[in-house]
């Protein structure tokens, strides 16, 4: 089969196109023909970083974690699955699981669920990775009806989905952005847009919540923006993090009595544990996505598997509205 494989971790410049062996489909897993796949801020820091990131494949690798496809073959002890059958997941592309940058690729039944039925493969295959990531963080800090919800970073990957998750749950829903675009896209998916240039945490806190504070803030910026949730929670709210690779006074947490949920999608993957609840997650959100509740953003960029170096350029160019995606045209 035709792959896009790293001889060695770099530039853009790495992929090439190589033939490689079909997978075989073991015992839990099945084999699927690859349609597209997304790319994740993750993809390029593994191209970029290799083995200083402890989550990196061995060389030669196949990378790409998201993907959308059919059910070409089925393994044993298998069940809800059947050869023809459209798929979507986050099932590869770290440590040794193979990735989805090939005409095939091997995926534990436990991390994929149907894809839903209103998306295309490309749609589809944007979801996965950053779905899971804002479904886990929303849920772990308790969303529910007649929340404020704030999400920092409302028009990115996990943010924009993210926004349509709460507002699902019952949310009221307030988003952080700067670009016109941005501001445009988060009122686009039904929360009310908030410039962090222009409007500072105290001003924006006491113009929406009339001092008192979001009950969930999901901050998908993380860093040094923790410091700006902390701020912009109310009394015993709720904080939801994606990345907390950071040193900060806890001060301000510690005493509004905050919670913090750090999420880290890819421990079922890197770990093998609690993988079905990946599966779970696409369901529900292969539902809600056919009820009309939530639609992936892709960027207006269109590339083939033999283009991702490009692709990965184009993300980390920063000027991708949306997710980008490549497509298997061989």
């Amino acid at each position: 089969m035709k792959a896009m494989v790293i001889n060695a971790f770099g530039d853009t410049e790495v992929f090439t196109q190589a033939e490689a062996a079909l997978p075989n489909v073991s015992v839990g897993h099945v084999r699927i023909k690859v349609m597209a796949s997304s790319v994740n801020t993750v993809d390029t820091m593994i191209r970029e970083m290799g083995p200083a990131l402890p989550l990196s494949p061995a060389l030669p690798a196949i990378l790409g974690m998201d993907f959308a496809g059919i059910v070409d073959e089925v393994g044993e002890e298998v069940e809800g699955f059947k050869v023809g059958d459209e798929v979507y997941g986050c099932a590869g592309g770290l440590a040794d699981l193979p990735g989805a940058l090939a005409e095939y690729m091997v995926a534990d039944a436990n991390l994929i669920a149907h894809k839903p039925k209103s998306l295309s493969m490309r749609e589809a295959a944007a979801l996965p990775l950053v779905g899971i990531t804002a479904y886990e963080g929303l849920v772990r800090a308790g969303v529910g009806q007649n929340q404020q919800v704030l999400v920092h970073g409302g028009a990115g990957g996990v943010g924009h989905v993210a926004i349509q998750l709460a507002t699902h749950f019952g949310a009221e829903v307030y988003a952080t952005g700067s670009k016109p675009a941005q501001l445009r896209l988060i009122e686009q998916l039904g929360a009310t847009p908030i410039n962090y240039q222009t409007e500072s945490v105290a001003d924006y806190v006491a113009t929406h919540t009339h001092g008192a504070g979001f009950d969930l803030v999901y901050d998908s910026v993380g860093g040094a923006n923790l410091l700006n949730s902390f701020e912009a929670a109310g009394l015993n709210g709720q904080i939801a993090t994606t990345v907390s690779l950071a040193e900060i006074d806890l001060s301000v947490a510690h005493f509004k009595g905050l919670s913090l949920h750090v999420v880290f999608m890819l421990i079922p993957m890197l770990h093998n544990v609690q993988r079905s609840d990946h599966g779970r997650i696409l369901a529900s959100m292969a539902n809600i996505v056919d009820s009309g509740k939530l639609q992936p953003v892709l960027d207006d960029s269109d590339f083939n598997f033999d283009e991702i170096g490009s692709a990965h350029a184009r993300l980390s160019s920063g000027q991708a509205m949306g997710k980008v995606v490549v497509s298997n045209r061989w």
